[in-house]
């Protein structure tokens, strides 16, 4: 009989496994299904996504369709707060995206929709595929995960590189943990003094919790920069 612990490790990295082929058999599902074409790329992908949600529109709707792409390493809240964007409803518990998520809000004649892809490294070389089609693009960052601050930045900077000009909305999510770095703590990590001048760039503390929706890290405040980032003409 093998020792417990042996029996541990197995457990452990089987699991590992089928949440790797989970994610892989969900992209394989959403192409199959979404493009029967051969070659079909992972752009027309989404823009069939938005195309299907404006042909529901009612006739003669003079709603404005906007893109807000949501991005940043798995475990930093992503679904969390597109969850608290979209409705203040309480969730004890908000399971992460192993492979897309998305969602839709009408506020102040706009109609935002809102797609995550997920942050774990296998998804990650997919990003930059859903650039070209955003308006904004929202990185969310875990403040309290230090030793991946590193990989943070150069991701955020490789996808800054294939769009110079897209307006970028970084969150520092995770401020109502005790041991989250400080805003200014973060700009610095990330390399955010760099980017000034180049784009529209905001910073925003965040906690993608119900309990905070009340304070100064509300993610509401996410939704009405959201709002009037959208509305530029």
């Amino acid at each position: 009989m093998a020792p417990p612990r042996a029996l541990r490790d197995l457990t452990l990295a089987l699991g590992a496994a089928v949440v790797a082929l989970g994610s892989l058999l969900f992209i394989a599902w959403k192409l199959y299904f979404r493009d029967t074409e051969l070659g079909a790329s992972w752009d027309s992908w989404w823009e069939r996504e938005v195309q299907e949600l404006r042909d529901r529109a009612p006739a003669g709707s003079t709603v404005e369709w906007k893109q807000v792409l949501v991005l940043g390493l798995d475990g930093a809240g992503k679904s969390s707060v597109l969850h608290y964007i979209c409705s203040q409803t309480a969730r004890k518990r908000i399971p992460p995206t192993l492979g897309f998520n998305s969602a839709q809000l009408h506020v102040e004649g706009l109609e935002m929709d809102l797609l995550e892809v997920g942050g774990s490294q296998n998804l990650r070389a997919y990003w930059s595929h859903y650039l070209s089609e955003a308006h904004v693009l929202v990185f969310v960052v875990d403040s309290v995960d230090r030793s991946r601050l590193r990989t943070a930045r150069q991701e955020l900077h490789a996808l800054l590189e294939e769009e110079p000009r897209l307006p970028l909305v970084v969150l520092a999510n995770k401020q109502d943990k005790s041991d989250a770095l400080s805003t200014e703590e973060l700009q610095e990590e990330l390399g955010l003094h760099s980017l000034s001048g180049q784009r529209e760039l905001f910073l925003l503390p965040t906690s993608a919790t119900w309990a905070s929706l009340s304070t100064a890290t509300s993610v509401l405040r996410v939704r009405s920069l959201l709002v009037s980032l959208l509305s530029q003409p």
